[in-house]
């Protein structure tokens, strides 16, 4: 089987849990028994302030760190990182390697010509997809929107299973909590309440993943090898 290597640069705004998803791409690796390295966040993180994550994800070990400077997968969480330069990086598919993919969160072709002919060029796959809609419609916020976007990372490429997404998710929002049986105490049901209120996030999250998931499946985005190794 040939070795699978992905070199990601993630760009959003602020609020959009980009330097969180960049954690749980890397630990849904780990789960799986893969490689990953990460550079979490450049710049601010302020509302709607330019934001990127760099992550390297392997079936082998990977040596290499830092800022990808040239990515062969691009994911664009914000349309406004194209359409309003919101990016550090510019234009927004600069230094993408040939036959890379790139996954933009929008419901419209946001792309100009120009640009559209600088990828076709290198041969890449486009797949857009309203991330941000999706995430309203299952979980009810946009702050699920990184969820959807690495669903449909994982959905394309197949690079982990999806009990590993949710190991990493889980681990992400629970982290090593635990409620404490037994105690009938005020403080115990606060714990509850809020460990409660994490369960019902995580679950909406993982519907999000599985949603992003099935739509990589039903428009045929799957890639190849995903299917074959």
């Amino acid at each position: 089987m040939s070795m699978k290597r992905y070199n990601i640069r993630i760009a959003g705004v602020g609020g959009q849990g980009v330097v969180t998803s960049a954690h749980i791409l890397g630990n849904a690796m780990s789960a799986a028994g893969k490689y990953a390295t990460l550079v979490p966040f450049f710049g601010s993180e302020k509302r709607m302030a330019p934001v990127e994550a760099y992550v390297r994800v392997s079936d082998q070990p990977i040596y290499e760190v830092g800022e990808v400077v040239y990515p062969n997968v691009i994911m664009i969480y914000h349309p406004q990182v194209i359409t309003h330069g919101k990016s550090y990086t510019m234009p927004f598919y600069s230094g993408l390697k040939e036959n890379g993919i790139v996954i933009i969160n929008t419901e419209v072709d946001i792309i100009p010509p120009e640009e559209w002919a600088v990828l076709k060029e290198l041969n890449t796959r486009v797949y857009m997809f309203p991330a941000t809609k999706v995430a309203l419609e299952i979980a009810g916020t946009e702050l699920a929107t990184n969820m959807a976007m690495i669903g449909l990372f994982f959905g394309i490429t197949r690079l982990v299973g999806f009990e590993h997404i949710e190991q990493a998710v889980r681990e992400r929002f629970l982290g090593n909590t635990f409620v404490a049986s037994g105690g009938t105490t005020a403080l115990d049901s606060a714990i509850e309440k809020k460990f409660k209120k994490k369960m019902e996030l995580l679950e909406k999250n993982m519907q999000v993943i599985r949603e992003a998931f099935k739509i990589a499946e039903e428009r045929g985005w799957v890639e190849e090898e995903a299917l074959t190794s």
